[in-house]
């Protein structure tokens, strides 16, 4: 061979080499992906709320006295536990207490007075009814008779108009005792104190028709909650009472309680524009989980609208567009269309598509994961 064929050949082979190593560094690398493999377990089809709820108490008072006055004195601070019955508030009151004296004394007058026309009464008539035995035996006048009868009738006129007197002076004494309990408060329930707006000295001023003002003591049962949310519009069509849901409460992290739907509001509330929710109530199932509550806490709730168990699923989250998946076979990506049946946040029952055993792709959003992409399950 000659020296020119020489350099040829080994010219060829350099740029051979040289292309190997190129195609060798850039070729396509297997992608890393996180997998699921299919399996049978338990798949629900949910509703949830579409903004955050509230931990409600089942009875709640803002309370306020009937009337306005100086707050004399304060009962009970915030945070104090009360009895149905119990004094809260009291307003500055010593001109109803002395209306109410008045009144009291007015009615004792009234009584004696009744007592005493009463009493001439009776003695009246028994005077008048021993006259016509001596009227009859012509010892006394006729006219004496007919003026004993009258004047015990009188009498008899007075005792009566005495009573109603009485009756009178009660009403007006009811009237005074009202009026002197408009400037107490009491408990309507046993709860505890949430907040007491103002102070000692302070101008109480109850609230007027559609014109929200503070209330004097807000008082909280303890004994019962349950949570308020607000479910689509869409999704309400589904729901009835009775159905079993799931609670989260912010404040206990990933901890669920067991509730169940007791009420569905029957109005629908615009709160934004194009977002029309419906109202929706959960019962605690469990006393000591309500025990754990403050009213007030950020909640959410899922509402079990079916359940199947035993059936084969998938996360949700592996599920693309049309019911897709991506299927890791052989080390390389192969899409595969789903028969899907119940489904929530969490799960998809699979009908058709997919064995047990076989692995899906979860990070769907990674660069170059698509079909057809060489691929390799990622250590978990």
């Amino acid at each position: 061979m000659s020296t020119g064929l020489r350099r040829t050949a080994f010219s060829l082979l350099v740029l051979l080499a040289l292309a190997l190593v190129f195609w060798y560094a850039n070729r396509p690398r297997p992608i890393p992906v996180r997998v699921h493999t299919v399996a049978y377990g338990t798949v629900e089809e949910t509703v949830a709320n579409t903004r955050v709820g509230s931990v409600k108490a089942c009875r709640r008072s803002r309370l306020s006295p009937e009337i306005g006055g100086q707050i004399e004195r304060l009962w009970v601070e915030e945070g104090d536990s009360v009895k149905q019955g119990q004094l809260l508030l009291s307003l500055w009151n010593r001109d109803f207490q002395a209306q109410v004296a008045l009144a009291k004394n007015e009615t004792e007058v009234a009584r004696a007075s009744a007592d005493a026309a009463c009493l001439r009464a009776e003695n009246a008539r028994r005077q008048a009814a021993r006259l016509p035995p001596l009227y009859k035996r012509n010892l006394v006048s006729e006219e004496a008779v007919d003026q004993a009868d009258t004047e015990a009738k009188a009498l008899t006129e007075e005792c009566r108009a005495a009573k109603a007197a009485i009756t009178v002076r009660e009403a007006r004494l009811a009237l005074a005792e009202a009026q002197l309990a408009k400037t107490l408060l009491y408990a309507p329930f046993d709860g505890l104190v949430a907040e007491v707006y103002g102070e000692e000295g302070e101008y109480a001023t109850p609230s007027p028709p559609a014109v929200p003002t503070p209330p004097a003591v807000d008082l909280i049962s303890a004994e019962c909650f349950y949570i308020s949310v607000p479910i689509d519009e869409i999704d309400s069509g589904h729901l009835t009472p009775g159905l079993e849901a799931r609670i989260h409460i912010d404040a206990f992290g990933e901890r669920q309680f067991p509730g169940r739907l007791r009420r569905i509001a029957p109005y629908v509330s615009e709160v934004e524009k194009q977002a029309r929710t419906v109202e929706v109530e959960v019962d605690f199932l469990q006393s000591e989980d309500e025990a754990l509550q403050r009213p007030g806490y950020s909640a959410d709730v899922e509402i079990i609208l079916a359940r199947r168990g035993n059936t084969l699923r998938i996360p949700t989250e592996a599920v693309r567009e049309a019911d897709q998946v991506l299927v890791l076979e052989q080390d390389r990506l192969v899409e595969r269309r789903l028969e899907t049946g119940l489904s929530n946040w969490d799960w998809t029952e699979v009908r058709q598509g997919l064995s047990a055993g076989e692995e899906v792709v979860l990070s769907l959003d990674r660069e170059g994961v698509q079909a057809g992409a060489e691929a390799y399950a990622e250590e978990k």
